[in-house]
């Protein structure tokens, strides 16, 4: 699933509050930065995704955009913005407020980097030779297949799902796990929603949305 630029409004809207209600308190009470690249959203659009965040009990704190027309509509409704990487050349983004949460609705290319210090949601695909680096955990509503560090800041408790999980490399915390070429040494890979955590001093990966395993 490929949700970019030129994606349907609707249907990016639909896949925002997908993730608003399957993340539950993963969002609730947060901050939220958005990023839309290129796309232009009239005030209208803001407007409604305004009233979904409020639904779930989010505040957007600001729009990240790389149109000069979405930063207009987003600086009438008193809403701070910041210019977006252009979706093309190698790119970085840098996020200097721990508090809140940064929500990216485009796909992340080669040589694209995000960087937050909380948690992470990426509506569309992250391609190979694109990185995620978060303090906290990270969602990735499409396809994983570039580099995501979550709990880069030493949280081991961050987690990292996604729709598709074939990674070049995941990392929580300190631990590093590798996709190697021909196969993957996290599981055998099929085209289902799976989670990554790290469970005793490793990093497991199940079906998202299965029972967690507990110990004796």
């Amino acid at each position: 699933m490929q949700l970019d630029e030129a994606a349907a409004w609707p249907a990016l809207l639909a896949a925002v509050q997908v993730q608003l209600e399957q993340g539950g308190s993963f969002f609730a009470g947060s901050q939220l930065t958005l990023d839309i690249g290129e796309r232009v959203l009239e005030e209208a659009q803001l407007t409604e995704l305004l009233a979904l965040l409020e639904q779930h009990g989010v505040q957007l704190a600001g729009l990240a955009t790389a149109a000069q027309a979405s930063r207009k509509h987003a600086r009438a409704l008193g809403l701070t913005t910041r210019n977006s990487p252009r979706a093309g050349p190698p790119a970085e983004q840098v996020s200097q407020s721990p508090d809140d949460a940064l929500l990216v609705v485009r796909t992340l290319r080669s040589g694209q980097v995000v960087r937050h210090h909380g948690h992470v949601t990426i509506v569309g695909d992250i391609n190979p030779g694109a990185e995620v680096i978060a303090g906290g955990s990270v969602i990735v509503w499409g396809r994983l297949r570039g580099l995501v560090h979550a709990g880069a800041l030493g949280d081991a408790k961050a987690l990292i799902c996604a729709l598709e999980l074939r990674p070049t490399q995941l990392r929580i915390a300190h631990l590093i796990a590798r996709t190697p070429d021909g196969g993957s040494d996290l599981r055998e890979t099929r085209v289902q929603p799976e989670i990554a955590r790290i469970e005793q001093d490793y990093i497991s990966v199940e079906t998202w949305g299965a029972p967690r395993r507990t110990g004796t």
